[in-house]
């Protein structure tokens, strides 16, 4: 089975991202789907050729967690944009928050702080499906940093490809952006 590229030209038009950026991120997006497709072809390839024991096989199973998650690390960001910003603190997910964090304020500065820290990465909101918990964590690149057994609620792209054609250097310019357009009601969907 191949994965396919989502359609995200819904987005084209939201305030605070360019449709030059957005265009570029999507085409980015869409590198991520194809890489993906050619690497499982390559190692089942690989297996029927009875190569699976070579260094190759190894370092191509390695790169699958590189081209697998910028897909899907991508997917979970246009899907959590182009809504209004607006969050229910009284909802699901807003309560959540405050009794993880000990409000949705505190909430919001340790993510910002998360996404404005310094590197290439993502800024991800998890939750712990077996104990509940949220987590604001850092990952630097798409393969490295993901708590295990946790279901990506809310994610924030900080590559600069993410903002650097409309914010320059100003990644907090960026990040108030995209707050200002998260469909809080797809990042609630993902809770368990």
């Amino acid at each position: 089975m191949a994965y396919e590229a989502k359609d995200y030209g819904k987005l084209l038009g939201m305030q605070g991202f360019s449709d030059t950026l957005l265009n570029n991120h999507f085409t980015l997006y869409k590198g991520y789907v194809a890489n993906t497709n050619k690497v499982f072809d390559t190692l089942e390839a690989m297996v029927k050729d009875g190569k699976a024991a070579t260094y190759e096989f190894a370092e191509l199973k390695r790169r699958l967690g590189w081209e697998f998650n910028g897909m899907r690390l991508h997917e979970y960001y246009f899907e959590n944009l182009g809504g209004n910003g607006a969050l229910d603190q009284g909802g699901k997910l807003g309560k959540l928050l405050a009794a993880n964090f000990g409000s949705y304020e505190t909430w919001l500065q340790d993510f910002r702080g998360v996404a404005a820290m310094r590197g290439i990465g993502w800024a991800v909101v998890y939750q712990d499906v077996i104990g509940g918990k949220l987590i604001n964590q850092w990952i630097n690149e798409h393969d490295v940093g993901h708590p295990a057994g946790c279901q990506p609620l809310l994610i924030l792209d900080v590559f600069e490809h993410a903002f650097m054609i409309d914010y320059g250097l100003k990644r907090a310019d960026y990040i108030e952006a995209f707050f200002k357009n998260i469909d809080w009601k797809a990042v609630e969907a993902r809770v368990k």
